[in-house]
């Protein structure tokens, strides 16, 4: 057995997934885990602990050099957990200080998002880039911003909140405080509120009056794949914030590509065809037609484990204990 594998784990709201990876990027062992019914952080690693000890055995703990993790509100820096409105602990957690110690790994923490970006540099589509804009499109709005080759984190750690930029000027109040997040409207979230206020205000014909209160994101792309006209225009109003937004990010870091990954990237041509158009009609002239978009070529079972355990081998000596 190789003596460089990595250990990723991906922290989410509602499960923890986490395995074993190798140089190549291939998952060796993986397992999961509720991430919610753990009174404290330290019982949630207590129970990882004991969870990940089978996977140890099966792949020899001594060829493991480090843990990533990527978990909302991840900070590279400090190694914390901050203010994560989604998990059942709150308030500032040391991860990767607790993580370290009860595993005796080098362990270092991210955001999620970023830990996808990371990813997607090492093992997707994005391999070979070094100016890439990650975005996941899933109940929030995730991003990460790639210059250079090295993840962008600002001076704090917390930089690259696309999600969090406005986009609709005194618009929609998001969970954050502000209002007109991109995330609220451009998420499998936010194509649910917009679809929901139209039902409230319009008379289309549409079929998916009859689900009018518990519309989802699954049932908005079911009935374009009909050709529900609202569903189509709904699409349409949705790529073209998404579009808008994205043209002034790419005014500001040059990308050679936007991937996207998450739920309401599925969504196929019905979400990207429209992206596409809205994006040149927006983009300074001198970004036109150089910027690719691109989904994410990592499987989505794996790619969370994957990003954070590229993490390990991507910051040798950023390593936080």
């Amino acid at each position: 057995m190789t003596n460089q594998l990595s250990l990723g784990i991906d922290l989410g709201g509602t499960n923890t997934s986490f395995g074993i990876v190798d140089a190549n990027g291939c998952i060796l062992v993986k397992d999961t885990m509720p991430t919610t019914g753990h009174d404290t952080i330290e019982d949630y690693i207590a129970t990882l602990k004991i969870k990940l000890s089978p996977l140890f055995e099966r792949v020899g703990k001594e060829n493991i050099i480090g843990a990533g993790i990527g978990a909302p509100n991840g900070n590279f820096y400090t190694g914390e957990i901050v203010f994560a409105p989604n998990l059942p602990w709150h308030g500032v957690i040391p991860l990767a200080k607790l993580v370290s110690e009860a595993l005796l790994l080098k362990t270092t923490v991210t955001n999620d998002a970023k830990a996808a970006a990371v990813g997607e540099m090492k093992y997707g589509a994005a391999k070979g880039m070094k100016d890439f804009i990650m975005v996941t499109l899933g109940t929030g709005l995730g991003s990460g911003f790639i210059a250079n080759g090295q993840i962008i984190y600002g001076h704090d750690g917390l930089a690259g909140e696309l999600g969090h930029t406005i986009a609709v000027r005194d618009g929609r109040k998001c969970n954050c405080g502000r209002l007109g997040c991109l995330e609220r409207y451009a998420s499998a979230t936010g194509i649910v509120i917009t679809a929901e206020e139209w039902l409230e205000e319009r008379y289309d014909e549409t079929i998916l009056k009859t689900n009018k209160g518990k519309i989802t994101a699954k049932l908005i792309h079911e009935a374009a794949d009909q050709g529900d006209a609202l569903a189509l225009e709904l699409y349409e109003f949705t790529a073209k914030i998404l579009a808008q937004s994205l043209a002034d990010a790419i005014a500001i870091t040059s990308p050679q590509a936007i991937i996207l990954f998450g739920g309401l990237a599925k969504s196929g041509e019905l979400l990207m065809a429209p992206l596409r158009r809205h994006l040149e009609e927006n983009l300074l002239s001198i970004y036109k037609n150089k910027v690719a978009i691109l989904h994410s070529a990592l499987q989505d079972a794996d790619a969370a484990i994957l990003g954070a355990s590229a993490l390990v081998n991507l910051y040798p000596t950023q390593k936080i204990n």
